[in-house]
């Protein structure tokens, strides 16, 4: 949008990332999705979200393992694209420990994190229920093995979809719209794509089904 001052555009570009690492990486993995929101203020704040359908049914404890991992790929994943290089750049890589930074609360993940840390415990007492409760290193490694190895998947795939990621918020920072307010100063643009809209988009079509194991 030209009337978009830079800043708050490449802010906006970094949320819209965020918001369409979980919508692209849900899609890949066997998630139903629908709208993507975004609100950027001139002060540089911002809320935004990526609506994903959890409910599906889930017959085995194997299922149930596969859920969860699935599910804290894409938690992790709206951190990951955040950090992905602008649209032109070639190398279109995960900046780690920036990822890290944003999941632990420093740009506003902090509620993905949050819901992280329950699902690897869950994955965790599933995957090693014989673990003694008292023997806390142990737990500590079982939960370090289960968050490296979900981390790594979904920088991978991050990484593999990352031109159709940073496409598709650059799409929804081009129809972002100043929103009216009565008496003050108009300070805050806006934007709806909603499912329908986004699945008749060809990038979304193309999107690759993923295992999580693969």
């Amino acid at each position: 949008m030209k009337s978009m001052p830079a800043a708050l555009r490449d802010y906006a570009l970094q949320i819209a990332n965020h918001e369409m690492g979980h919508y692209v990486v849900a899609r890949a993995l066997g998630f139903e999705t629908g709208d993507v929101t975004l609100k950027v203020t001139m002060v540089l704040t911002h809320h935004g979200g990526a609506s994903i359908t959890l409910t599906r049914s889930i017959s085995s404890i194997e299922a149930m393992k596969e859920h969860l991992e699935r599910r804290m790929m894409v938690l992790f994943a709206g951190a990951m694209a955040q950090t992905l290089p602008a649209k032109h750049s070639p190398e279109k890589r995960v900046d780690k420990s920036k990822a890290a930074a944003i999941l632990k609360g420093e740009f506003g993940a902090e509620q993905d994190y949050a819901k992280i840390r329950e699902l690897r415990h869950l994955l965790r007492n599933i995957a090693y229920p014989d673990t003694d409760p008292a023997s806390s290193e142990r737990i500590t490694a079982e939960l370090k093995e289960i968050t490296d190895r979900v981390w790594s998947r979904t920088q991978q795939i991050v990484e593999a979809l990352a031109d159709t990621i940073t496409g598709l918020a650059g799409l929804l920072v081009e129809r972002m719209v100043i929103v009216e307010q009565w008496g003050r100063p108009a300070d805050t643009y806006e934007v709806v794509l909603t499912g329908e809209m986004l699945e008749g988009l060809r990038p979304v079509q193309a999107i690759p089904a993923l295992s999580v194991w693969a």
